[in-house]
């Protein structure tokens, strides 16, 4: 019985790599710290974030939005649902818009991480342990 347990926790999805996978988006330094504490300080209870794309393929509710702002990666917060068939003003191509949780997680000191235009995937790999 005791073997059986042990084959329980090792099931893959449990490993931390999947439990922290999600996508890094930065945040504007034309947004300002504002937009940044808002996602944090309980002001707010949900943010828009957008990617381009028909659908997502790899995300999934539940997955991380970790934000970035002046190259430092401040705090992430949890993907709550998707609204398909947007549209980028801009461009006129497909996009998504991804909801996520607020307040999220913030990291007490803010970690290295160079910002970036649109989405990146990531393991987390950057998030302390």
């Amino acid at each position: 019985m005791h073997s059986h347990l042990e084959l329980e926790f090792s099931i893959p999805l449990l490993d931390n790599r999947w439990m922290n996978f999600g996508i890094t988006k930065t945040i504007p330094a034309a947004a300002g710290i504002e937009t940044l504490d808002s996602l944090y300080d309980g002001s707010i209870d949900e943010y828009e974030f957008h990617m381009a794309g028909v659908e997502p393929k790899r995300l999934k509710v539940g997955d991380w939005v970790y934000t970035i702002f002046n190259h430092q990666l401040h705090g992430r917060l949890r993907i709550k649902r998707f609204v398909t068939g947007a549209t980028n003003p801009s461009s006129g191509k497909p996009r998504i818009l991804i909801y996520v949780e607020a307040p999220g997680v913030r990291l007490a000191t803010p970690v290295p991480k160079r910002g970036h235009q649109g989405t990146r995937y990531t393991d987390g790999e950057d998030w302390p342990a």
